[in-house]
């Protein structure tokens, strides 16, 4: 029997310290960047989009790909990429942790444009805000201190 999956994942992540250095002319690059390490891994990405301090990625994996090691390769390998092409001033590496969260596929319209919308959804809310509201509405716990 062959495996069949439809795992679709809200990861977020941001620039360590909150630091705004993801300016807008140089996202792009850095966006094609990570979808290319997300198809390498088997993985389809249906949206990416970021504003100056954080990042946010829909995608499915691929049953073979642990989460812990794709978002790994995310940040470690889009970390040497900035560097090395010293695309973003001020970049100084990603946060440690990350949030991931399951969605049903049915969901997927809506979080493409709410990802879509980053730019304009963070001219209401902080980050911070934002990253708590996704917890809370995950019903996952949480300590205030660790969020930065």
């Amino acid at each position: 029997m062959s495996t069949y999956t439809q795992l679709i994942y809200h990861i977020v992540y941001s620039i360590k310290n909150r630091n705004p250095a993801l300016d807008e002319p140089h996202r792009k690059r850095l966006f094609k960047y990570l979808w290319g390490i997300l198809k390498n891994n088997k993985c389809h990405l249906y949206r990416i989009y970021g504003v100056e301090d954080h990042l946010h990625l829909l995608t499915h994996i691929h049953p073979t790909v642990a989460l812990s090691n794709l978002v790994k390769d995310l940040k470690v390998s889009s970390n040497n990429f900035i560097k090395d092409h010293d695309i973003f001033a001020g970049f100084d590496g990603w946060q440690q942790g990350y949030g991931a969260f399951t969605h049903s596929f049915k969901e997927k319209d809506r979080l493409i444009k709410y990802i879509k919308n980053q730019k304009e959804h963070h001219r209401r809310i902080t980050f911070r805000a934002e990253y708590k509201a996704l917890l809370n509405e995950h019903g996952i716990a949480f300590k205030d201190e660790y969020l930065l």
